[in-house]
């Protein structure tokens, strides 16, 4: 399948249009023109929804219609993998700032099947990425009026994988029940010796079998290496339910990452996630105060996976020739960021904190440290 590139020119003048974030149309920064993006079917909408095959997935088997190629540029930088979109040449990383030349490779892969529009414009994501570092203690003053001069922030999709799958689990370990034993121990109080009683709780032990079954829906796995997982995967909460058929249109004035997290390896991630989930079942499961699992054996069945992109808000800010990264969730305005410290704030509040503990030991015991106690201390 060959690369396309894809253009969004304006019917009246001939500029580039833009998504409007939000809308379900194509807006003209030059003339104001404003195009609409053509509506699902509730066939298209159903297609682009449906799970595919992770056998299939996992062993490059998936229908020609399911692949695409684009074009693609990798980040000298961080590596992160963009796709083009447009007639652009030359760009900004959004993952780290860095400078980069676009190419014309192509890339095969899987094709997105669904995404979550911008609902929120630059303005909005940048009010609360303010609103966030303004919280922010100890960060170099910098930090907070670099993001009010209003440096454009990057509009970006980045990928994930959603996987499904029904699990049927068997277990053995052991059920731990509290008791009670009463004892009688010595205690020194004011310097006299005494004898109370106490409780001294002990465990008693069980053994425990059983089956516990789930089904997973939506296991959500950030399908990029460009940001820290952490940033990534704490964006959350994302309304699923907002998904829409992968179009070209919503991608008008924004950039979409590839993929760079396998198929495999985010199978492998949301299978260890579901294994947390199933441990946690099988110790309700267990019950008693304590639980100890020794084995769980799972069967897992009817699994399959989607490809979606998820819309993201970016700033790279440089620090002391380093880069820091702030996300902003573009659905629903959850910030997650990178933050320096500024060195200068931290020992300025390291002075007050000492000057404090000073004071402290002045007013409590002044002959500690050799000075006379105040005035109004010592009651002249």
């Amino acid at each position: 399948m060959a690369a396309q590139e894809h253009r969004w020119p304006c019917a009246q003048c001939g500029a580039q249009l833009r998504y409007a974030p939000g809308q379900t149309s194509l807006t003209c920064d030059h003339c104001g023109h404003v195009q609409a993006i053509p509506r699902e079917t509730p066939s298209s909408r159903a297609k682009a929804l449906q799970e595919l095959d992770l056998v299939r997935g996992l062993r490059d088997q998936l229908p020609v219609s399911d692949m695409e190629e684009s074009r693609t540029t990798s980040c000298p930088g961080c590596g992160a993998t963009v796709e083009i979109t447009g007639a652009t040449h030359a760009t900004e990383c959004p993952f780290c700032a860095t400078p980069v030349v676009l190419d014309t490779g192509t890339r095969r892969h899987i094709k997105p099947q669904a995404l979550v529009p911008f609902a929120l414009t630059e303005a909005e994501a940048r009010k609360a990425m303010i609103a966030w570092m303004g919280s922010l203690w100890f960060a170099p003053g910098t930090l907070l009026e670099y993001a009010r001069k209003g440096r454009a922030m990057n509009g970006i999709y980045v990928p994930f994988w959603t996987f499904d799958a029904d699990t049927a689990s068997r277990y053995s370990g052991e059920r731990g029940e509290y008791y009670y034993e009463t004892r009688t121990v010595t205690v020194r109080v004011n310097g006299k010796t005494e004898q109370r009683q106490e409780q001294v709780r002990h465990t008693r032990w069980y053994p425990a079998s059983g089956r516990v079954a789930r089904v997973f829906d939506d296991v959500l796995v950030m399908a990029s290496t460009s940001l820290p997982a952490r940033l990534g995967n704490e964006l959350t909460p994302w309304d699923l339910g907002a998904l829409v058929p992968y179009s070209p249109d919503f991608l008008a004035g924004f950039q979409a990452e590839g993929y760079t997290v396998p198929l495999s390896d985010g199978h492998a991630t949301a299978r260890d996630r579901m294994a947390d989930v199933i441990r946690s079942d099988v110790r309700r499961s267990i019950g008693g105060d304590e639980q100890r699992i020794h084995s769980v054996d799972t069967r897992w069945s009817d699994e399959t996976f989607k490809h979606i992109l998820l819309p993201v808000w970016m700033a790279a800010y440089k620090y002391n020739g380093k880069s820091y990264r702030f996300l902003v969730n573009g659905q629903t305005g959850e910030v997650q960021g990178e933050r320096p410290w500024s060195v200068w704030k931290i020992a300025f509040a390291v002075i007050v904190v000492a000057a404090l503990a000073l004071a402290a030991v002045y007013l409590a015991d002044p002959d500690a440290l050799g000075l006379p106690p105040p005035d109004w201390l010592d009651g002249r």
